[in-house]
């Protein structure tokens, strides 16, 4: 079966990793989920990530972060705007997630961003997911 929604799986993969205590977690790479996992470094949700170039496809390798007593970083993921509901924001509107402890990432039309970076341009955009 076709992938319709590789942004869930990447989150479904992060999730399920995070579960079973996996210090990495290793996914099929495109520009889009590259683009998830570098404001996820940024933000401090993940330890690193980098793309390995492998045939036939490029490998995302994501290295989770714990706490120093092996506390999940990251508690829960969520996709907002999927392919058969597509969920978008104006620049007032871009959602806070529990109070700022955790971000929304948006497809702006300046690539994508953390909900904080988006206020702080004044652009809105597609909500594809919340981190907390």
């Amino acid at each position: 079966m076709a992938m319709t929604d590789p942004v869930a799986d990447m989150l479904t993969r992060i999730r399920n990793a995070l579960m079973a205590g996996h210090q990495r977690v290793d996914l099929p790479s495109s520009r889009i989920k590259a683009d998830v996992a570098r404001i996820l470094k940024e933000e401090g949700f993940i330890e690193s990530y980098r793309v390995i170039e492998h045939q036939p496809r490029n490998i995302l390798r994501i290295v989770l972060r714990y706490g120093p007593r092996g506390e999940h970083v990251i508690t829960g993921l969520e996709r907002v705007s999927r392919p058969g509901r597509r969920v978008y924001c104006a620049k007032g509107e871009v959602p806070t997630v529990l109070g700022g402890l955790g971000m929304a990432i948006l497809s702006t039309s300046r690539g994508l961003l953390s909900g904080r970076e988006s206020r702080k341009l004044g652009v809105g955009g597609e909500v594809l997911c919340q981190i907390w």
